[in-house]
């Protein structure tokens, strides 16, 4: 527990992370990459370069201070966050590096205005959070060993096979090169795939989501090219295993992790809407939704650009043939003219909230969101809009925890 005084300090502290908070956390990790540059093994890069690190971090420190009181309204981001440390390799003795360095970084920030008591009120409240991290994560690294064909840290995959999804997703086939059992995973769910690649000095490592069922003897990832756009550069990783990452070759995964999976146990209607490779954790999922002997009602709505790019039609539309329970809706925002020739999809432009009304059901419902930064936040304001409690909306993005607005 904290003391009394020590909130109150770090209550005052609102206003000022608000104005500086992004400049403390690229001072942190700028000092922190200077001294361990180890730690760059473990870190996105790209995510460090487009500052969606910094500003995930300082969204995260502000939330703390506004909640400090009520640290257990946080719990959710902390589960978030934990699963992705223990993907990654975040371990106990990271966390007095990032607690030595971040309060340095408030020290150089503010210079004077960052006082002995705002420096030991950080300082004491850094320890609680950070203990609770550190024992959420030890027992997912215990439930990630333990279980039956767990494993600790990274194991070896074969790509057994490579398959294109369309014109932007591959689909990468991946068995154990131990030929050793693979644990099962909640749909939803992803792993860390860890690479080294020519010419870099630090190896890299991304999140995929499982795009399968979870009860087959491989995994599934399917990853987009992610080219350059408007300044932004192309991504190093996804552009190797699009390109130089072959059938046969090996890459390191970590068990799976995450925490954005379907609810099994609710029996209330379900409703997924996805845009582009946002697909994938949902396929998990209606897969896995198809295969219960007792489902609820379901509705699907994916947004692509076009019939080219769309990934995963085949496998939607017989996901629907054997489920007659289920109804499918594809958005189109930039249609071919045999996308119109073939009808290929229900609704032309971009999922907006009136044709959403058309479409969800009038009963309560759990809803599933994944896509890019943009269109979650539109989707989630629109559920909100149309009566949807925030509570009953679970959303995936593939970025920093944190660097979303979704409030």
């Amino acid at each position: 527990m904290l003391k009394e005084n020590t909130i109150r300090i770090i209550k005052s502290t609102v206003p000022v992370l608000e104005q500086h908070g992004l400049t403390i956390t690229k001072c942190f990790y700028r000092n922190m990459f200077a001294e361990h540059p180890e730690l760059l093994h473990v870190f996105n890069h790209a995510n460090q370069h487009q500052e969606r690190q910094q500003m995930a971090l300082a969204n995260a420190v502000l939330a703390a201070a506004k909640h400090i009181d009520q640290l257990s309204t946080i719990i959710p981001v902390v589960e978030q966050i934990a699963h992705k440390h223990r993907s990654l390799g975040v371990k106990k003795e990271h966390y007095p590096i990032v607690g030595h360095h971040l309060l340095g970084a408030i020290k150089e920030v503010l210079g004077e205005a960052a006082t002995e008591d705002i420096l030991q009120a950080w300082a004491e409240a850094y320890g609680i959070i950070a203990d609770v991290f550190i024992s959420v994560e030890s027992d997912l690294y215990q439930q990630a060993e333990n279980q039956h064909g767990g494993w600790e840290g990274f194991r070896p995959f074969i790509v057994q096979r490579k398959q294109p999804e369309g014109e932007q997703i591959i689909s990468l086939y991946l068995v154990p090169q131990d030929e050793g059992t693979l644990p099962a995973f909640e749909p939803g769910q992803y792993v860390s795939v860890k690479v080294e690649m020519p010419e870099e000095s630090y190896t890299h490592i991304r999140q995929y989501s499982l795009s399968h069922a979870p009860d087959a003897s491989y995994y599934r990832i399917s990853v987009k090219r992610e080219e350059a756009v408007e300044g932004r550069p192309a991504g190093k990783v996804s552009m190797f295993l699009h390109d130089e990452v072959q059938e046969g070759a090996v890459l390191y995964l970590s068990a799976p992790a995450g925490d954005f999976t379907l609810k099994v146990q609710d029996d209330r209607p379900r409703v997924w809407i996805s845009a582009g490779v946002g697909i994938t954790p949902m396929i998990s999922m209606i897969e896995a939704h198809s295969k219960q002997a007792v489902r609820p009602p379901a509705v699907f709505i994916h947004a692509a650009a076009d019939g080219p790019s769309h990934a995963f039609r085949e496998e939607v539309a017989s996901w629907q043939e054997h489920t007659t329970d289920a109804k499918i809706y594809f958005c189109y925002s930039n249609p071919t003219d045999m996308d119109r020739e073939e009808q290929r999809y229900q609704h032309e432009g971009r999922i907006d909230a009136e044709w959403l009304q058309t479409l969800l059901p009038a009963e309560s419902a759990v809803y599933y969101v994944c896509g890019s930064a943009a269109f979650m936040e539109q989707m989630v304001s629109d559920l909100k809009e149309l009566g949807v409690q925030e509570s009953d909306i679970y959303a995936e993005y593939f970025g920093p925890k944190g660097s979303l607005k979704l409030a």
